[in-house]
């Protein structure tokens, strides 16, 4: 199956290349009228039919440069051609709409011009505006489907070729009726024509001349940075949104949001949350997204999230975080991890600098005690013997034992004995009653562990994972 953007690339190309052999015939029939009748109005036609063949291979050729990749020497694509064809199709437009202007007032006040004005012209004008017509439907689909402003500026050529006919085959008419019905001042009829054209194409061209010159100064569409803004506002984690740039290179848009984010969510976090965002601007306009993201303190910050964010800025993991208040002064204790192989001296400078920190967050005196631990780093080896096997089964009975005295347990399982560096480990699942909260939980697991220590006194260290009886 072929790939989306070759398919796009194809059919706008297509597109182009048939507006291209529209244009051709155009010019064709149209000279050959203004031979035929010398008449203003359809030299300005033919003028603007032989824009519209400029307009339509320059349409063309952008398009074979704008759909290429971006490269080194052009990071962001090859999309500004589209806009720089349609800023050149304007200066074709508005040349032509001055020349225009003058032969009519050259013709109404300087020079006399017979037309000759025929039911042959006025057939193959005729047969000239059903062209421009299924042309510029059909530029105007294609434009709409892929956002491309080089084919909206050529329907746009085409749309203008329609109105201009009518009003050419107007003039050439009434021109004909003066003749025919001896009404000499209708002879200003066909320079009248050509002011009228020639205000078309002015107008038309200012429209698409102010959009092609946005695109080419990287203006903001009204309104659509701050929808960006507001969805992105809405989004999870986002707690604000700091700034948003977007600028246009043919039909996509490049943006950049910088936005802030919790500053104690992991990194993992922030990058789910940029991910999200990109696609959620994406969904509003077709873009590549960079999301910045800044970590900010939320507003009403608990005190233990704040201490959290100090020991993350450190590169330290911290456990068993608690805080007690008494007669006007806090007192602070968690755990630290540092590295292995850090000497005494040094690790304890890291928790010193944390200490300042935490002081630093309350005006009320603190204290802080800090407990320091080696950072685990090495899968250590185990051994596994018949003694540790039966050991485990006795950690399990005695647990089941306690289920007597511990209303949240209700039964033990998977005991695990194991020796690592000379000492010995035991970790097991305890089953307890799903209802309770965590605190309790916590408060009972911690208890369980220190009964088994004491009636084992040869276990080193007990880890039990509280599980609700349903899993």
């Amino acid at each position: 199956m072929e790939a989306l953007p070759a398919v796009e690339s194809r059919e706008k190309k297509n597109a182009a290349l048939l507006s291209v052999g529209s244009a051709l015939l155009l010019v064709s029939l149209k000279a050959f009228l203004v031979l035929r009748t010398g008449s203003l109005g359809v030299l300005s036609e033919a003028l603007h039919s032989g824009l519209d063949l400029v307009a339509a291979i320059i349409t063309f050729l952008s398009l074979r440069v704008s759909d290429q990749p971006a490269d080194e020497r052009h990071p962001y694509g090859h999309g500004k051609f589209e806009n720089f064809s349609a800023f050149v199709e304007t200066g074709l437009l508005v040349l032509t709409a001055f020349y225009v202007i003058y032969e009519a007032f050259d013709r109404m006040f300087f020079h006399s011009v017979h037309i000759q004005p025929s039911l042959t012209a006025i057939l193959v004008l005729l047969s000239a505006l059903a062209i421009d017509i299924t042309r510029a439907r059909k530029l105007s689909k294609v434009a709409q489907k892929y956002s491309s402003e080089a084919l909206e500026a050529d329907a746009l050529h085409f749309s203008t070729d329609v109105w201009s006919t009518i009003v050419v085959i107007a003039g050439i008419g009434l021109v004909w009726a003066g003749e025919k019905w001896n009404l000499p001042w209708m002879i200003y009829a066909d320079a009248l024509a050509g002011l009228t054209v020639a205000a078309i194409i002015l107008w038309v061209g200012s429209r698409l001349g102010k959009r092609t010159l946005d695109a080419l100064l990287d203006a903001v569409p009204e309104g659509l940075q701050e929808e960006i803004a507001g969805a992105v506002r809405k989004m999870d984690g986002v707690l604000s949104v700091e700034r948003v740039r977007l600028r246009r290179a043919g039909n996509r848009y490049f943006v950049d949001a910088t936005v802030s984010v919790p500053r104690t969510a992991s990194l993992e976090q922030v990058h789910s949350w940029s991910d999200a965002i990109e696609k959620r601007v994406a969904e509003i306009v077709p873009s590549d997204v960079v999301v910045h993201a800044e970590p900010r303190a939320p507003q009403g910050e608990p005190f233990f999230d704040s201490i959290r964010a100090a020991a993350q800025r450190m590169g330290l993991a911290i456990h068993d975080l608690s805080a007690q208040q008494n007669k006007g002064q806090l007192f602070v204790e968690l755990h630290i991890e540092v590295g292995p192989h850090l000497s005494l001296k040094d690790a304890h400078a890291r928790a010193t600098q944390l200490e300042e920190a935490i002081r630093d967050l309350r005006a009320e005196p603190t204290e802080v005690n800090i407990h320091i631990e080696p950072q685990g780093t090495a899968i250590s080896l185990t051994e596994e013997s018949g003694d540790l096997r039966d050991l485990g089964r006795s950690i399990e009975a005695f647990l089941h034992q306690l289920s007597a005295e511990y209303y949240e347990l209700l039964n033990a399982h998977n005991v695990r004995v194991r020796q690592v560096e000379h000492h010995i480990l035991a970790s097991c699942h305890c089953a307890m009653r799903s209802e309770l909260p965590i605190t309790q939980i916590h408060d009972v697991t911690a208890a369980l562990e220190d009964r088994v220590k004491e009636r084992f006194p040869q276990v080193y260290r007990v880890t039990i994972h509280p599980e609700p009886l349903e899993e």
